[in-house]
């Protein structure tokens, strides 16, 4: 089988030098272009100007006699007359001087005669032409000029061509282009550097942020400092510092739960193992020996399951995102038909109401332990044959919805309300863990609401105790 392929991730540094540095050589390339097209197109301008230079020279040593198709056409210029517009020795001038029907009038007869016509907007204020053409096997540069040529004893026309070799032109173009592309080269070895030096100072912050966390002692749980970084790695240095407390609350629940564990559950086991040596010693009846065992066990067991529960809302309470439409009135129902024997045991006058719709977001099994144990309670601690009432109604404002369950019990007492929602602080420790209330709190915590326990009085005398637990409903559809 072969191995996974991994996408490589480019780093942040890597991704600032590209995305900066194509785009400038991009630039540089296109100026660079522009430059060198601009240079080579002011080149051909100043050379055409010599060109023409040169026509107007030829023009001004033409004499004619007769008039028009009779007129007779005279060149007086030597070819050494060109010679002032040679560059160098490597540039060659060759000229014609034709009539308008192309007959030959000085010159080198072996240039093609012009077939051209004159642009309807010359570049100068002459009627002139410039065009590329091929003479004895080289590249030339031909300007022609319609000259009028004449004198006190004829008029006419002349076609003056004067044709250049273009090797001069192709050198000072060859060296204008690797002089731009030298001068950009060094301005791109510039930008490149100082660029590489200014993202390797930005990113310093970056590295040494993940430097000091990766040195952290593993139990250092402080907040990273965010003030001597860059204000663009605040933001992330805030969502490292929520990580870092959300971890640091996990952990410290870890660490609370396995010590209550330990803690608590070390005095059932201790009791329990009391009890199974007095039953072998046979100091007491084997009756009497199971019966305490057996309540041993139940106390060891319940005290298990609610610490367990106490854990599971603490993990419920770290996905949010797993909650979902509930009922909670269909919940009420279900959790008082549950605990129905009960209720019957202590021949109980209960009422239930719980017939308006309530949806809530929320975790199915947060909102049946929270009913479920804030109703044992009730039950556990109601005297016999008195009445019970449950009610679950919306708010006026139909954005909450409170749970109130009411017994006729003793009621909580001022040192036991100082105390009332600490884990292990049950008023009966032989009936109770004292785990339940803290379990209805956390999960009310989790759903954003609130709960509250108080004794119901008549004067002095107390009539029972009204737990109340209020959470947010969900929102109505299309709301």
């Amino acid at each position: 089988m072969s191995e996974p392929q991994h996408r490589g991730i480019w780093s942040l540094r890597s991704q600032l030098l590209v995305g900066i540095l194509l785009p400038v050589i991009a630039c540089i390339a296109l100026n660079m272009l522009w430059s060198y097209r601009a240079s080579l197109q002011a080149l051909h301008t100043a050379y055409d100007r010599t060109l023409l230079a040169s026509a107007k020279t030829i023009g001004e040593q033409l004499d004619v006699d007769g008039y028009d198709e009779h007129a007779r056409i005279h060149a007086l210029v030597p070819y050494s007359a060109l010679e002032a517009f040679e560059a160098d020795t490597h540039t060659r001038l060759y000229y014609r001087v034709s009539s308008l029907d192309g007959q030959l009038i000085s010159g080198f007869d072996d240039l093609p005669f012009w077939r051209g016509s004159i642009p309807a907007q010359p570049p100068y204020a002459a009627l002139v032409d410039f065009y590329d053409s091929s003479y004895r096997d080289q590249p030339v540069r031909i300007a022609v000029l319609l000259q009028p040529v004449s004198s006190a004893t004829g008029r006419s026309m002349a076609v003056i061509q004067v044709a250049e070799t273009l090797q001069l032109r192709h050198n000072l173009a060859w060296n204008l282009l690797t002089e731009t592309l030298w001068q950009n080269a060094v301005l791109l070895v510039l930008l490149v550097l100082t660029i590489m030096i200014v993202v390797q100072r930005v990113t310093r912050a970056v590295r040494e942020v993940g430097h000091a966390i990766g040195q952290r002692p593993r139990h250092d749980f402080q907040p990273l400092q965010r003030d001597a970084v860059p204000r663009e790695l605040q933001p992330w240095i805030d969502g490292m510092n929520r990580a870092i407390e959300r971890l640091r609350e996990l952990l410290s629940h870890q660490k609370r739960f396995v010590r209550d564990a330990s803690h608590q559950l070390r005095t059932p086991l201790a009791v329990l193992k009391v009890q199974v040596q007095s039953a072998r010693q046979g100091d007491m009846p084997p009756a009497t020996a199971l019966q305490e065992i057996e309540a041993t066990v139940d106390r060891a067991t319940q005290l298990a399951n609610q610490m367990l529960s106490l854990a599971k809302v603490e993990q419920l309470r770290q996905q949010p995102q797993a909650a979902t439409a509930t009922g909670w009135d269909a919940i009420v129902r279900e959790v008082a038909l549950d605990l129905a024997p009960l209720i019957a045991d202590k021949m109980l006058d209960f009422e239930l109401r719980a017939d308006t719709p309530v949806p809530l977001s929320a975790h199915e099994w947060m909102l049946r332990e929270l009913v479920r144990n804030l109703l044992h309670n009730a039950i556990r601690h109601a005297p016999p044959g008195s009445a019970l009432l449950v009610t679950l109604t919306p708010q006026a404002d139909r954005q909450h919805a409170c749970l109130h369950i009411i017994d006729q019990g003793p009621g909580l007492s001022e040192e036991l309300l100082q105390r009332l929602y600490q884990p292990f602080s049950a008023g009966d420790t032989r009936n109770g863990s004292g785990l339940g209330l803290a379990i209805c709190l956390e999960i009310v915590q989790a759903l954003h609401g609130r709960l509250e326990l108080h004794n119901r009085q008549q004067g002095a005398r107390i009539l029972g105790l009204e737990a109340v637990a209020c959470l947010p409903m969900a929102p109505a559809e299309g709301a």
